[in-house]
């Protein structure tokens, strides 16, 4: 029986041990081809580790096809449409888990509504507005899409995370003559921060990474973002396909760090709720 649970383990583990090498496999590839050249990367070392270190690529990356720009842009963006969406999300949530009010639930529903509508089918009406209210060629004009756009599921993660929250804690604080701000501010968002991470990890990286509404509404060269900076790297006759490596290595490491700095928060987010609860 031992032996058995034993080869079980080890199976296990050779079988979370190949796909962890499967899924790392890609950021290793990334990376190395960032190092190389055009002729490396396709015809002498397609799948191996540089021969020769081209660090040129990083350098040309970051100062001939104006990458500083395009990174503060979307770093921008990120922030305060990531800042925007938690702030939003965490009242709202608040408003229908733990205030009683007339229209409550309609309002959830209207706001879950959102979750379910393509995004290809509000193109033009949404381009439309954004021409109208001034905001073309403007942070505005990514920032309030995706705050508008991350709003339902960030409510739905509130929300169901907030009802596992006892209301004797509320009571309580009543009870002790505090406001219905203080104890949304000094009991309900120091629980729920955990759910806060998490959710700023997931809209961070949606933000930073998403293209098609950046290139439908983003012309202007000074404003465009990391992933429409990518598409300066394809020539009509010759790609720099180091230099796009290198760029989409620089683009990476902020997920990185954001990760490395919330992964305990995201971990935590999965059992609080119920540990609050119980």
């Amino acid at each position: 029986m031992l032996t058995r649970i034993r080869t079980g383990q080890t199976l296990l583990q050779s079988l979370l041990w190949i796909y962890f090498l499967i899924s790392v496999y890609p950021l290793f590839w990334m990376v190395s081809y960032s190092l190389k050249n055009n002729d490396e990367i396709f015809v002498t070392n397609p799948f191996g580790i540089p021969l020769h270190l081209h660090l040129e690529n990083y350098v040309n990356a970051w100062t001939q096809f104006n990458v500083p720009r395009y990174f503060l842009n979307s770093l921008v963006v990120s922030t305060v449409s990531t800042a925007g969406i938690l702030i939003l999300s965490v009242m709202f949530s608040y408003a229908v888990a733990r205030m009683e009010w007339r229209l409550r639930e309609s309002a959830r529903i209207y706001m879950l509504i959102g979750m379910f509508i393509p995004l290809q089918v509000i193109m033009i009406p949404l381009a439309i507005l954004v021409k109208n209210f001034h905001l073309a060629n403007t942070y505005g004009a990514l920032i309030v899409p995706y705050i508008a756009f991350g709003l339902p599921f960030s409510s739905l993660i509130f929300y169901g995370f907030m009802r596992s929250i006892p209301v004797e804690l509320e009571e309580s604080a009543c009870m002790d003559g505090a406001s219905i701000y203080r104890t949304f501010f000094r009991i309900i968002v120091p629980i729920v921060k955990p759910a806060v991470a998490t959710i700023a990890i997931f809209q961070f990286l949606g933000a930073w990474n998403e293209f098609l509404l950046a290139y439908i509404l983003i012309s202007d060269e000074a404003m465009k973002t990391l992933p429409l900076g990518l598409l300066f790297f394809q020539g009509q006759y010759s790609t720099d396909w180091g230099g796009m490596g290198a760029v989409m290595t620089i683009a990476s490491l902020p997920m990185v760090i954001v990760f490395l700095f919330f992964s305990d928060q995201v971990e935590r987010a999965l059992t609080v709720g119920s540990a609050v609860k119980g």
